[in-house]
């Protein structure tokens, strides 16, 4: 179950976003009004797809999946590392998530009302810069893995996976895997047999090498190669 503390001040907070830089102490006192900070289990759902989306939601400890969830399979979109936020079009739209977020180890957040930050858009031209910018990546990042699962066949997608784990995740090789298997499989649109299956694949060839959690990419080469032609 979620807890809700506010122990922590956005003028002096060393966990935030590298966004609210550009915000005065007045804007950052008004951000201050308008959240409150939870703090999640591993596993429990953050928000889900459908509901109605009243806050921007900020890491600041821990790791978050969102994800899709379809008809039988969930897709996840991408991993939220702490000091990033998760913000959806809906926002804009109609007021609703169109994806869920779930944390994947015990993770803490804070919660900013939506009003608060549409209204720092309005007044803040740098701000409002920042956060097209933002935006914008992720519809980049969001277009290059509609290519992966589309055109490439799953060995290309399990590579990609990998490579987006150690390079922009966990930002270093060996890493420790904090997602499941099934969530391997979730991030590659595969099926978790399937993605096992490559894994092992992998580990024959020297590519990686995998004991329990721990994930090592031996020959990086490789694995961008078999990234490269799909």
């Amino acid at each position: 179950m979620a807890l809700y503390y506010n122990n922590h001040s956005c003028v002096n907070c060393q966990h935030k976003s590298s966004i609210f830089g550009c915000l005065t102490g007045t804007e950052l006192e008004m951000i201050e009004g308008n959240r409150y900070e939870v703090h999640f289990k591993a596993g429990e759902i953050m928000f889900k797809q459908g509901t109605p989306s009243p806050h921007y939601l900020c890491l600041t400890s821990g790791l978050a999946k969102i994800y899709i969830e379809g008809y039988g399979k969930n897709l996840i979109l991408g991993i939220v590392k702490p000091h990033s936020y998760i913000f959806g079009p809906g926002i804009y739209v109609d007021n609703r998530h169109y994806f869920s977020a779930a944390a994947l180890v015990d993770t803490s957040a804070c919660l900013v009302d939506v009003n608060a930050y549409k209204q720092l858009i309005r007044d803040n031209p740098d701000f409002a810069d920042e956060f097209i910018q933002r935006i914008s990546k992720q519809t980049i990042m969001n277009f290059q893995q509609v290519v992966s699962l589309t055109q490439k066949q799953m060995p290309g997608r399990i590579a990609d996976a990998l490579i987006y784990l150690s390079e922009n995740v966990y930002e270093e090789n060996p890493f420790e895997m904090t997602i499941s298997r099934q969530d391997l499989a979730d991030l590659s649109g595969m099926s978790k047999e399937s993605a096992i299956r490559i894994l092992k694949e992998f580990k024959e060839e020297g590519i990686i090498r995998v004991e329990g959690d721990m994930m090592e990419i031996l020959n990086p080469s490789a694995l961008h190669n078999i990234s490269q032609v799909g």
